[in-house]
């Protein structure tokens, strides 16, 4: 037995799968239906979405498997990534590839198989729409344009989860659109020595607002709290939205007492939001202000201490 080679960028290509947030999540209509249609259409008894993973393909869509995930060694998949087009087997057990293979020696038998290298939008061959079967047979040129278009669908929605990097709510950066963004603002300012710093916000009786005047109004809280960070900060500094009331900025190439002056400046801004709503409470929000003195470490990191000082800030409101 053969097992895949390690692509090149290996490294760059974990880093895009990861940032995909998709593995271990529960399967979606969008994948599952891509696989229906190639198990039907090719008739097999195997269909399968897999993510290639550091030591293991995962499966994000499996129809005829039982297993959720399996040895990257023994993976077809781990092969099939390495190539530009689809990569066919059309009999593994006369391939010494793949011969002695124990998914070949055993259960499931594979002997059949074809895999379309799914492309994330940076370049990366993140995994396979691929279907197998346990009896030999030929992939005609009409199969292979078929397949290539369902691979390309699969592909489509792979690269609509990367893409998907803005908040809907605020029209800032989610999660992974701050991640991804704030490790380039990081790395650019390590290269350039600039000073950078991390502000994680978070909102106070958010909860009580949604409970009281209903989650309408919440939303219209949120989307008051980024306009004010819109107007607040510069167009450089990276604006994101967590997850419910958490938000961060990204703050590069400043003295530290510019830091005071955005918070200021923030400040004014939602005082007079909050002069010129007619409601019975104010926005308001504790703070945790974060000096990175370490740029290695990752942006995870960097959004848990920052948390952490936050936390302590709130503590400090509502001691007082």
């Amino acid at each position: 037995m053969q097992a895949p080679l390690i692509p090149e960028n290996e490294q760059i290509r974990l880093k895009s799968l990861h940032d995909l947030n998709v593995l271990d999540t529960p399967p979606e209509e969008r994948f599952d239906r891509v696989t229906r249609l190639a198990k039907s259409l090719f008739n097999v008894p195997i269909a399968l979405v897999s993510l290639v993973d550091e030591n293991r393909q995962w499966f994000k869509s499996c129809f005829g498997l039982d297993a959720s995930e399996t040895s990257r060694d023994l993976s077809f998949c781990g092969h099939a990534i390495l190539q530009d087009n689809v990569f066919v087997v059309n009999d593994a057990s006369l391939d010494p590839r793949f011969a002695d293979n124990p998914l070949v020696a055993e259960e499931p038998k594979i002997r059949f198989y074809a895999g379309y290298p799914l492309t994330s939008h940076d370049g990366n061959n993140l995994g396979t729409l691929c279907i197998i079967d346990s009896t030999p047979r030929s992939f005609t040129k009409d199969d292979l344009a078929i397949f290539s278009d369902l691979g390309m669908l699969a592909q489509q929605e792979l690269q609509a989860i990367q893409l998907a990097t803005l908040d809907d709510l605020t029209q800032i950066s989610n999660r992974r659109g701050f991640i991804n963004l704030a490790q380039h603002s990081l790395a650019m300012s390590q290269r350039l020595q600039y000073n950078s710093s991390l502000l994680f916000f978070d909102l106070n009786k958010f909860k009580q607002i949604n409970d009281q005047f209903g989650h309408s109004e919440g939303d219209s809280v949120l989307r008051y709290f980024a306009d004010c960070m819109l107007m607040s900060f510069r167009e450089s500094d990276v604006l994101g939205r967590l997850s419910g009331d958490e938000f961060v900025v990204l703050l590069s190439n400043h003295e530290n007492e510019d830091v005071d002056a955005a918070l200021k400046r923030f400040n004014m801004n939602l005082a007079e939001v909050n002069s010129f709503a007619s409601t019975d409470y104010n926005i308001e929000y504790a703070v945790g202000v974060l000096h990175i003195d370490d740029f290695n470490k990752p942006v995870e990191t960097l959004l848990a201490e920052a948390d952490r000082l936050m936390y302590q800030d709130k503590a400090s409101i509502y001691n007082t």
